[in-house]
């Protein structure tokens, strides 16, 4: 069994890890919360404190500085903490150095979102085969395990393509992967993951369709579900994470993602975009300082942790697949509903984080109990969902399977 977790990270999803872990560190061991800023580290824990959610007092739970991009660093740190599991929850920049150092180290690799390169957005598809991929072979010789993509979406909206496959369908047609958050947050203009991140995904859109990769307009493609509990919400066709692994992985003619935005977003978006606010190039200011405007409007925006008190209404968040059972035409939808409020009674946090979050620590204790050490590279659509989305169940983001689905198409606008 591997225990001892290494958490990289300090943002809103690292808080919901590290609550989590610590919740069930009986089986996780010591948990170390590594980032850039260790006061953040810091907060984390006093949160963890105050929620009174440290289950075995005996484990240690502290923090450490960290420049994650330092590939030596990193390894020393892994290897003075005894860490056999790396959670790395930091900026998508940082993915390919803390996964290098864990194939150096033989620590076991996990993430929640994609590696991006700071100077580029939206490259050609598949995303995972411009990085990732490329050190499958490395993991494979040295018996790493590294599951690329532990959150929700891309995570859990994964192991319920392989549930479908496994347990509902004999041939599947279309997967709709649809994302909404029906919650206040009573700011002005929010986003609920780091703003910079956010942003970049809304530069081109790449869609899986009739088993190819097609470019579609930002924004340009709008439809309305009917979802369970939230209710009928708009919702645009976005390229993302986890379409780069299914096309593959998965077979299906198309594989879609959709995220819901309210006309507030969309417009107080565009005109951000408009202005040039939204871009990744810098820019000179009158006074000779190069800035880039994305990081400027990210050091402008809330924190999405901050959003966490006075967050109220809940998220829906699911895979409508259609498809064949025994020569019958089927569409079933497999979601989780999930309420702000919950959350941060629970552990101070907001239920975008909660979604991202408490699905890695689910692949972390299957993973410390061998179920999902695969000692290769892997994304989660390749492991058995089924002690997946069962211990999701018992830790926080229940599973429904909509089957037959009563309202499953989706109606135009």
């Amino acid at each position: 069994m591997k225990k001892n977790i290494l958490i990289v990270g300090a943002g809103g999803v690292a808080h919901v890890v590290a609550h989590k872990c610590a919740m069930h560190n009986d089986i996780l061991g010591d948990i170390c919360i590594a980032s850039r800023k260790i006061s953040k580290c810091d907060a984390i824990i006093e949160s963890i404190k105050r929620k009174n959610n440290l289950k075995d007092k005996t484990k240690k739970l502290y923090s450490r500085q960290l420049n994650a991009m330092d590939v030596p660093s990193t390894v020393k740190l892994i290897k003075e903490t005894g860490s056999q599991i790396v959670i790395n929850l930091g900026t998508a920049y940082i993915n390919m150095s803390v996964l290098e150092a864990c194939i150096q180290s033989g620590a076991a690799y996990m993430d929640t979102a994609i590696h991006e390169e700071p100077d580029k957005v939206c490259e050609d598809p598949p995303w995972y085969g411009n990085y990732e991929w490329k050190r499958k072979d490395r993991c494979k010789e040295k018996g790493v395990t590294a599951i690329l993509g532990t959150g929700f979406d891309p995570g859990v909206v994964n192991a319920y393509a392989a549930y479908a496959v496994k347990h509902l369908f004999d041939t599947i047609d279309t997967i709709d992967i649809m994302d909404v958050n029906a919650g206040n947050h009573g700011k002005y203009f929010a986003t609920n993951f780091d703003p910079e991140i956010n942003f970049r995904e809304f530069t081109k859109v790449w869609t899986y369709v009739d088993r190819k990769w097609i470019e579609e307009k930002v924004h340009g493609v709008k439809r309305f579900y009917d979802f369970p509990v939230v209710g009928k919400l708009p919702i645009y066709l976005t390229g993302h994470d986890e379409l780069h692994s299914l096309y593959k992985n998965i077979d299906a003619n198309s594989v879609r993602f959709w995220m819901g935005f309210g006309d507030h977003y969309i417009n107080v978006f565009n005109v951000l975009t408009n202005v040039g606010m939204t871009s990744e190039k810098p820019v000179v200011t009158a006074e000779g300082v190069e800035v880039v405007p994305l990081k400027v409007l990210k050091a402008v925006l809330p924190d999405p942790l901050s959003l966490a008190p006075n967050y109220t209404g809940k998220t829906c968040i699911g895979d409508l697949i259609k498809g064949k059972k025994d020569g019958k035409e089927k569409t079933v939808f497999i979601y989780n509903n999930c309420d702000h409020a919950e959350c941060f009674k629970e552990m101070e946090s907001q239920a975008i984080c909660y979604t991202a979050g408490v699905p890695a620590v689910a692949a972390a204790i299957l993973i410390a109990q061998g179920k999902w050490d695969a000692k290769t590279m892997v994304n989660v659509e390749e492991l058995d969902p089924d002690p997946f989305i069962e211990l999701l169940n018992k830790i926080g983001l229940p599973t429904v399977v909509q089957d037959p689905a009563l309202k499953t198409e989706m109606i135009p606008d």
